[in-house]
């Protein structure tokens, strides 16, 4: 089992003031909407405060958002103009301004100085991931009440570009001192202005404060991309791919294909090749027929692995469908997923590559199939005599039978594009951890009902019943946890029971927290990286394969010591 990740944040949510779209799928449409009209109109920095309010009136006009936004909406375009100008700015010239009230207030430890809060740099505190990133950067990182010091700051000269934080009024306060010195800034809106435990939309800061003229994954529309990917499923582009199905287990195959599915593999697959092509790609670079059969193998292997998991966990029911066994039988069933796999190595192979790519890949895809194998095999055989399982092991079955799909999909692609050595293992150490979040992500959505299958019934490893068992307050509370993991529910009145103690003894929010703590690592395997496109575009890919939720500081005095040196803990 890999290293435990390091604890980060769970977040908790608060609601969002008035004159900030609510919904975090709206502020990112208006981003978009905005930039777009900032291109259109070709506006060059720097503009006064009156052409902000009057680009901002015309962006809402285009919208039809309430009027209430339209300060939201002035900071938009000032993002949107500034934009190429702060991406060329060296990341050692710029000033990273955070507001205090990220902290939570009443528990945190760090003291102030005339400048603004020192951090204590506990490892649980949001202002702490950011300023340690923008340290590691090269920023200058203040703490403090904004438009005083953003006006000191500049007027030392030291500074070419500010990047902040701060409520929609502050950052009013800000914008003559930064026109008037012809100064770069762009910002991000805190979501709540009563200054005490705000949140903010931390992975646009994140995104904002690595902005670089290198990276160029803003020419990028991921969810077009992932449009594309998905449209590449269809029967009749399959059937420009692979031409006609040959037979009926060929059509059950092809209809597999078609089946609904996120497409995460292929999607990923996409993104890193698209990101090393175009990093050097005056033009945009579109997948070609050769790309695309790759990304057809990919999801060849994720459905065969699928059809046969189907069988030996017994499922009957996949995205709101009957299996493939129990439409067709188990011998149909067996023989559609072996011609899968089939498929996938018949496409790497005829692949118009150098030979040397074409047997990296082969040999990508046999490694992950295998490890995929035994970690379902452990699973398996914990079947035949279910014992309660620590939460590490079970992270570990994770480790084996779901992170290698993710992996596979990140070196083929790699491999595809000749990426280096170093490329490949920082894409594999990523692959690892997005594959661990991604099914802890399952195993939540299984607890509360919402996904095919339901961990607390159908008796597989289930890291929340592990976690509970390991949290149980005594002899009764562990048995009832146990009737779950070992497959003993008498009715439904024992699965409800199983259900209340796993929240009751906090396994929930010991999985949400791990749950961001593989994700955060997923993140921090990039700083290997070397290619700022791909680093940018993986960054959002991440939040593309889960929900956002809103940060929110959590320094703790009592917990900072030791959370700063040692990893989450399992439990």
């Amino acid at each position: 089992m890999s290293t435990l990740p390091p604890r980060v944040p769970v977040q908790r949510a608060r609601p969002v003031q008035s004159n900030i779209p609510a919904r975090r799928s709206e502020r990112d449409r208006l981003a978009r909407e905005t930039a777009a009209y900032v291109e259109e109109q070709g506006l060059v920095p720097p503009i006064s405060i009156r052409e902000l309010r009057e680009h901002a009136a015309a962006v809402r006009e285009r919208t039809g958002v309430d009027e209430i936004h339209l300060d939201f909406l002035s900071v938009l375009v000032n993002n949107a103009v500034w934009n190429d100008s702060l991406a060329r700015i060296p990341f050692e010239r710029r000033l990273l301004l955070l507001p205090k009230c990220l902290r939570v207030e009443e528990k945190c430890p760090a003291p102030f100085d005339e400048l603004g809060l020192l951090c204590k740099e506990c490892g649980l505190c949001t202002i702490q991931d950011l300023t340690a990133e923008a340290d590691r950067l090269g920023y200058a990182v203040l703490v403090a009440e904004g438009s005083a010091v953003v006006r000191q700051m500049i007027e030392t000269g030291r500074i070419e570009a500010v990047v902040g934080v701060s409520c929609l009024h502050v950052l009013e306060k800000c914008f003559p001192h930064m026109e008037a010195a012809a100064v770069p800034g762009a910002a991000i809106p805190l979501l709540q202005d009563d200054c005490a435990n705000t949140t903010v939309d931390v992975d646009l800061v994140w995104n904002l404060i690595h902005l670089t003229s290198e990276d160029r994954t803003h020419r990028l529309d991921l969810d077009r991309l992932k449009k594309d990917v998905r449209g590449w499923f269809s029967p009749a582009a399959l059937g420009r791919l692979l031409g006609e199905a040959d037979g009926e287990a060929d059509g059950l195959a092809r209809a597999a294909l078609t089946e609904d599915g996120n497409r995460w593999r292929p999607y990923l697959a996409t993104c890193v090749a698209t990101a090393l092509a175009q990093h050097e790609a005056e033009e945009e670079w579109i997948p070609p027929d050769e790309f695309r059969r790759l990304a057809v193998a990919i999801e060849c292997f994720h459905k065969a692995s699928l059809v046969h998991d189907d069988i030996e966990d017994g499922d009957d029911e996949r995205y709101g469908r009957p299996t493939m066994h129990a439409r067709h039988g188990v011998p149909v069933a067996l023989n559609v997923g072996d011609l899968l796999l089939g498929e996938g190595y018949r496409l790497l192979a005829e692949l118009d590559l150098p030979p040397e790519r074409r047997v990296a890949m082969v040999r990508a895809a046999a490694d992950a199939h295998v490890t995929l194998a035994r970690g379902q095999g452990a699973e398996l055989a914990w079947s035949r005599a279910p014992r309660p399982l620590p939460p590490t092991e079970v992270l570990e079955v994770f480790e084996r039978k779901t992170a290698p799909a993710f992996r596979v999909a990140l070196a083929l692609a790699g491999a595809y594009v000749g990426a280096d050595a170093e490329t490949l293992e920082g894409l594999d150490a990523y692959g690892t951890a997005l594959g661990i979040a991604y099914q802890v992500k399952d195993d939540l959505e299984d607890f509360d009902g919402s996904g095919d299958s339901f961990d607390a019934r159908d008796a597989r490893p289930s890291l929340l019943l592990a976690i509970a068992h390991k949290r149980a307050r005594d002899d009764d509370e562990r048995a009832a946890i146990e009737t779950l993991l070992l497959g003993r529910a008498g009715d439904e009145a024992d699965v409800r029971r199983g259900v209340r103690l796993a929240h009751e003894l906090g396994a929930v929010d010991k999985a949400r927290e791990l749950l961001n703590a593989y994700q955060e690592q997923a993140v921090r395997a990039l700083r290997t990286l070397s290619n700022p496109t791909l680093k940018g575009l993986l960054r959002r890919v991440v939040h593309k394969i889960f929900p956002l939720v809103l940060l929110e500081g959590t320094c703790s005095s009592r917990e900072a010591d030791a959370a700063a040196r040692t990893p989450v803990s399992a439990t």
